[in-house]
């Protein structure tokens, strides 16, 4: 008997191949995933990096691994699953596989996961909207396309694909949210680590990583490390930037 929190682990299928010299497996974060995997225990953990280092690419590789488009959506609403593949993704997700603790995998919330990316999630509001299919009751007290992209945002992670769902995956969300609407997701995200879920997010926000509890990976040239936030570059470099922004700005306007 123990009282351990379910993990999911992400790993490598032992007769995936992995070529270094090709993307993404040339990518250092991606390549240090194939070769050690990557837990995600219950609460919230933050992929954290500079644009290229991966977070997109192994966020949307874990939703592909549990049978989530890549497009976004959840294993129960497919929006966008016979949409054909943009070109854009990567091989990655179908040489992952997930293992999950016995007391994650035999109930139905942990079997279901639920992906929102900030570049799709209109098109799956409207593939919602025209199936008239949100799931288990209404998720959300109005149209989500009568309010803004941030608000809309915020909302669809309180309804009901979030609400059944053991795992979260999240790709960069603060992209379309103001300061005010970034403190209320992270409200949210604190509601869905109490809960007890899976949540994996790739973000560039110091404002999220923030959130107390919160597990932050950097992925950089040297591969996955968890670091403290405030040891963060993105927290550095804004700490700097609102200290003087100047002296940053006067390389750009000479």
């Amino acid at each position: 008997m123990t009282d351990r929190a379910p993990v999911l682990r992400v790993e490598r299928r032992p007769d995936a191949a992995v070529d270094p010299s090709r993307w993404p497996d040339s990518v250092p974060a991606v390549a240090h995933l194939l070769e050690h995997g990557l837990e995600v225990p219950a609460g919230v953990t933050f992929l954290v990096g500079e644009n290229g280092a991966g977070k997109s690419t192994i966020v949307e590789a874990v939703a592909e691994a549990l049978d989530i488009p890549a497009d976004g959506g959840s294993s129960d609403h497919r929006g966008g699953a016979d949409r054909p593949p943009s070109g854009d993704e990567s091989d990655l997700g179908g040489r992952l596989r997930t293992v999950r603790d016995s007391a994650l995998a035999t109930t139905a919330y942990g079997r279901a996961g639920f992906f929102l990316r900030a570049e799709t999630m209109h098109r799956f509001v409207s593939y919602l909207a025209a199936t008239g299919d949100p799931g288990d009751g209404p998720p959300v007290s109005h149209p989500l396309h009568q309010v803004s992209h941030g608000e809309s945002f915020v909302e669809m992670l309180t309804g009901t694909w979030v609400r059944r769902a053991s795992v979260v995956l999240l790709d960069e969300p603060e992209s379309a949210l103001s300061f005010t609407t970034s403190l209320a997701l992270a409200d949210v995200l604190a509601q869905l680590a109490a809960a007890g879920k899976h949540v994996l997010c790739a973000t560039h926000s110091p404002l999220l990583t923030a959130l107390p509890g919160a597990r932050i990976l950097q992925l950089d040239d040297a591969g996955i490390t968890q670091v403290p936030w405030e040891d963060l570059e993105i927290v550095r470099h804004w700490q700097g930037f609102l200290e003087a922004p100047g002296r940053y700005l006067r390389h750009l306007l000479d």
